[in-house]
């Protein structure tokens, strides 16, 4: 990977709560040929990092399409567009175009990069595709809808197993009235090729719960946790690798029916980018800020770590990564008019307990 070594915080941006354990922040994109963007995805290639997330008009529009920067030389290129919805022709021949959203970026062990995103009139009715970069990026294959009622990951970055099982965190939301959210798991084999599901491992009543994120806890088990309508962060674990889940629980961690992500670090902690907001119940109570950092050694118990942004506004639906160089890369929706990223050393972070559900000051 090239790297950028940050010497100084005199060379960086000035560093949110948290003290010295921000290294940079900094927008991918400023305001540009979309003016709406939401959903950032980052991975780390052999070549540098690669981010990307959907812009258009608005989100839901059809002229939304998925986006892609690359860092190089320490610096980000100009978005490239690389996925729209374009439909073929319909029979009078008017041309058909879907909104694009949520990409979700991927770099297996072995093969290509792999950009996941969905395409449809809405959530309840998208599909999952796949478009893959053998070149880190720069260019990328034609799309290629997954099978069936398979959506891939459907916000967050899969984890590869130990066999070169891709686990795929996804969520459903029926096309009832009350549309019920449920969350189940979706396996690609090491052949790249077999897809088998596993869930939903909810109902979506009494926990209605999207977007999971993967954790790998220190007996190997796995966790995975994200958000609900109930406001608080859901979890759930698994003995068997991903194939059987247990029933969704109330995590400690408070959160407003807002995006989060996660990761296990190299030294065994976890961190979870969230909304830090107790909301109305089930319902989004309008505000996306603060968004936080917290860290675990468990990923039950909790302790902050670092407010990323409490300014008004909306800062939302994070991804986070880390990469091999040990650093901690996270970008996210800021107002829903630029991508932010920002680099974390986790050997600096410091976690304070947060008692009651209230963060410390």
């Amino acid at each position: 990977m090239k790297a950028v070594i940050f010497a100084s915080c005199a060379l960086l941006s000035a560093c949110v709560a948290g003290g010295d354990s921000v290294l940079r922040r900094e927008f991918i994109y400023e305001p540009g040929p979309h003016p709406q963007i939401h959903a950032t995805t980052i991975a780390e290639t052999s070549d540098g990092l690669v981010a990307a997330w959907f812009g258009g008009t608005r989100e839901g529009h059809r002229d939304v399409g998925i986006w892609v920067s690359r860092q190089v030389d320490g610096k980000w290129t100009p978005a490239v567009e690389v996925a729209n919805g374009i439909q073929p022709p319909a029979k009078d021949g008017r041309p058909l175009r879907h909104p694009c959203w949520n990409p979700v970026l991927f770099q297996p062990r072995q093969g290509p990069l792999m950009l996941f995103y969905k395409v449809g009139p809405s959530p309840q009715t998208w599909w999952g595709e796949l478009r893959t970069s053998d070149d880190h990026g720069r260019t990328w294959s034609p799309a290629r809808r997954l099978p069936y009622d398979y959506l891939g990951p459907i916000k967050n970055k899969p984890v590869q197993l130990a066999d070169g099982t891709i686990l795929c965190p996804t969520s459903a939301e029926s096309t009832d009235k009350n549309s019920r959210w449920t969350v189940h798991f979706e396996r690609l084999a090491p052949d790249g090729k077999t897809w088998t599901t596993t869930g939903p491992i909810n109902d979506g009543v009494a926990i209605q719960a999207i977007q999971p994120s993967v954790l790998f806890l220190s007996d190997g088990r796995l966790m995975a946790l994200g958000r609900s309508r109930q406001d608080f962060v859901f979890t759930t674990e698994s003995s068997d690798g991903g194939r059987t889940w247990s029933p969704l629980a109330r995590g400690s961690l408070p959160n407003n029916n807002s995006g989060t992500d996660a990761v296990t670090l190299k030294d065994g902690r976890h961190l979870i980018v969230y909304n830090h907001v107790a909301g109305t119940p089930g319902k989004w109570g309008g505000l996306r800020t603060p968004l936080n950092l917290a860290v675990s050694q468990d990923g039950k118990t909790w302790q902050a770590a670092l407010v990323l942004e409490s300014d008004p506004g909306e800062y939302s639906y994070p991804s986070i990564i880390q990469t091999s160089d040990g650093l901690v890369h996270i970008t996210y929706t800021w107002k829903r008019q630029k991508v932010k990223h920002v680099v974390v050393d986790p050997s600096r972070v410091v976690g304070r307990s947060i008692v009651d559900g209230r963060w410390p000051l």
